[in-house]
């Protein structure tokens, strides 16, 4: 069997080890991958993950038997739509169905219209008028680019001023492009974020582990938001009740209704959400896609074989699938480039890289082999993942890995998963 993983980052190196460890397997190949998929180097192929055309041309010629989408362009893009014209199998959401990610206001909306749990929002394409509902609601209040930006179009603003300075950033100033020509204004809802991530076949949804991500630069969650600068798994934050109720309550309403509006959803769909004091969940976005750095917390834990996992989507039965997970919780800890996420410097060369070890491995993000040297060529560099009976004890071991990370202006959060550790103090 031939697998074809698009993509370039950390989320894909995880996909393709993950698939590689399949029997049966002949080849996973990588489009375009980076400098940590040496071992996939005869598979790797050189056509950008854009180029929805030629990759289909790809898969016809190589007899690819299907294919898995690990960013968010191409899904924007309609990769699968293209794939599905020409009758070749791919695990993604059409481009209708993947406006959930690719439009906040189409996402807000669909929620309103489904009563899905989410925050109080408007949508502004007029900076004044933006300006003068920011005016009326106060502030802290969260500023959103309506489309794509990496990670990088939310802004938490703690002032009135410091949400006057993102509209102007994104409407005025036009600084994100097209993701910034509007802009969705929301209620800022205090509580705890985790990272819930489901499989679908378009009627039948499988979950995958809990997880839990940190969005912002510095330790303490301060700094600019970010792509992710961490994750660990599970998360104690989602209990088994609150599990069921993210199921009833979020998930399951978001496959009956696009259903019901003529986007059946199939393909990972993850699920940003907060919980508030008393312990409500509410959607503060969705990607339709695998988190990263969520996946290469998650992917490790999976013992089940995910090539039969994907064969049952594409056959719509889920339903009839229940997935063995690793008992031992995972850290990563992402190693970002300086300058990081506003400015990243590039070029840089890393040191050669600690051995991967039964309780941690490193997955690459931003890495390119130029002259026979690792680079640096991405914001989010590597990702080192720690594994361990216990979270104390995977976080040492994550760290102790990142320790060994060499490349100068290196930059890393210090507190992965110690919100969870302070919630096992409590608890204890």
């Amino acid at each position: 069997m031939k697998i074809l993983v698009v993509g370039s980052g950390g989320r894909e190196h995880a996909l393709a080890h993950k698939l590689s460890s399949s029997p049966n397997i002949q080849a996973v190949h990588i489009a375009q991958g980076n400098g940590g998929t040496e071992g996939f180097s005869r598979w790797l192929v050189n056509v950008p993950q854009t180029d929805i055309h030629a990759l289909a041309d790809f898969v016809e010629q190589e007899r690819i038997d299907f294919t898995v989408v690990g960013p968010e362009m191409p899904l924007a893009a309609g990769i699968v739509d293209v794939f599905r014209a020409r009758h070749l199998k791919i695990f993604g959401p059409t481009q209708a169905a993947a406006q959930l990610e690719s439009s906040k206001d189409f996402a807000k909306a669909f929620m309103t219209r489904h009563k899905i749990p989410t925050a109080r929002y408007q949508t502004f394409t007029d900076a004044a008028l933006a300006r003068a509902y920011v005016a009326q609601e106060g502030a802290p209040i969260v500023v959103k680019a309506d489309g794509l930006a990496a990670g990088k179009g939310v802004i938490v603003a703690q002032t009135i001023d410091e949400a006057n300075q993102a509209i102007d950033a994104m409407l005025a100033d036009n600084r994100l492009g097209a993701a910034g020509a509007r802009v969705v204004i929301e209620q800022f809802i205090q509580g705890v974020e985790v990272s819930f991530i489901v499989m679908a076949d378009g009627t039948n949804v499988l979950p995958l582990a809990t997880s839990q991500d940190h969005k912002r630069l510095l330790n303490d969650d301060m700094g600019p938001n970010t792509g992710g600068m961490g994750a660990y798994s599970p998360t104690p934050f989602v209990t088994p009740p609150l599990h069921a109720r993210i199921l009833r309550e979020i998930i399951k309403p978001v496959i009956k209704g696009m259903s019901a509006e003529g986007m059946p959803y199939s393909g990972f769909l993850y699920a940003g959400i907060m919980i508030d004091p008393e312990g409500n969940p509410y959607t503060l976005e969705f990607n339709c896609r695998l988190g990263d750095p969520e996946a290469q917390v998650i992917l490790p834990r999976l013992k089940s074989d995910l090539v039969s996992v994907l064969r049952k989507a594409f056959e719509g039965r889920l339903d009839t699938v229940e997935l063995d997970w690793d008992r031992r919780v995972a850290v990563g800890v992402v190693i970002a480039a300086p300058g990081y996420p506003d400015a990243p410097e590039l070029g840089g060369e890393i040191a050669p890289l600690p051995r991967n070890t039964n309780d941690s491995f490193i997955y690459h993000s931003g890495t390119r082999i130029k002259d026979k040297q690792l680079q640096v060529s991405g914001g989010r560099v590597l990702t080192a993942v720690g594994l361990a009976d216990t979270l104390k004890m995977a976080q040492k071991n994550a760290y102790d890995l990142v320790e060994g990370i060499l490349f100068k202006g290196a930059q890393w959060r210090t507190d992965i998963a110690a919100k969870a550790n302070k919630l096992a103090l409590k608890n204890n």
